[in-house]
């Protein structure tokens, strides 16, 4: 499963950063940063929390 990020929608919340602090970073304006696309085995529940947490949908999962 990999979680991609398209920076064009992000507008720096930092919303999906809560429930996924081990895949995703915020740059010191609080614009995501995926660290890898793929996510670890265990990591899909909290995944798809940061992905439900986007209010501007630049998260997805792909499979």
């Amino acid at each position: 499963m990999k979680l991609l990020l398209d920076s064009t929608l992000c507008q720096g919340y930092g919303l999906c950063q809560e429930p996924a602090p081990e895949l995703i970073d915020l740059d010191e304006w609080g614009y995501a940063q995926v660290r890898g696309t793929t996510v670890p085995e265990g990591g899909e529940e909290a995944a798809a929390a940061a992905v439900a947490a986007c209010p501007n949908s630049a998260l997805r999962l792909v499979k």
